[in-house]
């Protein structure tokens, strides 16, 4: 008796599915819609906007104030609970990405090699040191030790160069790792995070104005918001 894991399981239904899509008679047979490797890739893209839009929903304002309303004083494990679930749902995502077959979309060795290690290495340490400093603040775990907790406007350290040193650093390491490891899924999630942290990073703006008011526009005034160098809205 032939035994199924839960990843056959779930290619083979996306295979069924997508051979709904092939166009009889005359007309272009679309022949790639029946490829499992097309169809393992269509999933990874449609997991990795899944996961996104659901990182997005739980981390906006009306949501929150409706978990506020319902959880009360425990309100204050939200970030934690959240943390939490974003990181088992990432494992099982990168499980998923890291099984499949995918093919090389480039090979140019000795420029990938160069490329990748220029962008991971800074792109690392940004994260590191980003992730150091705000670790208990970001994670939630902060709210096991303190029962209030204030924010306040950083713009030292790295902010002195973006107001987003630890997006700028992701982006940085993850087209790293894209040069490092070409392939057509690796490809898939890089778009995508890179597509969500640039249109994320938009709206946290827009928070951080109503949380700081104008001392938030003085700092969107003189430091860049991604990319240092480049401009100070962007």
């Amino acid at each position: 008796m032939q035994i199924y894991s839960p990843y056959n399981l779930v290619i083979s239904a996306v295979h069924n599915l997508t051979s709904l899509f092939k166009f009889h008679g005359p007309f272009v047979m679309v022949y790639i819609m029946q490829s499992t490797v097309f169809s393992q890739h269509l999933l990874l893209l449609f997991f990795w906007v899944l996961y996104c839009g659901i990182h997005s929903f739980f981390a906006s304002t009306q949501v929150k104030v409706y978990f506020e309303k319902k959880m009360g004083k425990n309100f204050r494990y939200y970030r934690l609970i959240y943390t939490l679930f974003a990181f088992v749902t990432l494992c099982l995502l990168l499980w998923f990405q890291f099984l499949m077959a995918s093919p090389i979309i480039f090979n140019y060795k000795i420029l990938q090699l160069v490329l990748a290690m220029l962008l991971i290495i800074p792109g690392l340490i940004i994260m590191v040191i980003s992730i150091k400093k705000y670790f208990l603040q970001v994670s939630g775990i902060r709210t096991l030790f303190a029962t209030t907790i204030q924010n306040h406007l950083e713009t030292g350290g790295l902010h002195r160069f973006v107001r987003h040193p630890l997006y700028f650093g992701t982006i940085l390491f993850i087209w790293g790792l894209l040069f490092l490891l070409p392939t057509l899924s690796n490809a898939i999630a890089v778009l995508v995070i890179t597509s969500y942290v640039l249109v994320g990073v938009r709206l946290e703006e827009r928070k951080l104005v109503l949380e700081f008011g104008g001392s938030y526009k003085r700092y969107q005034a003189n430091v860049p918001m991604l990319f240092p160098g480049i401009s100070r809205k962007h």
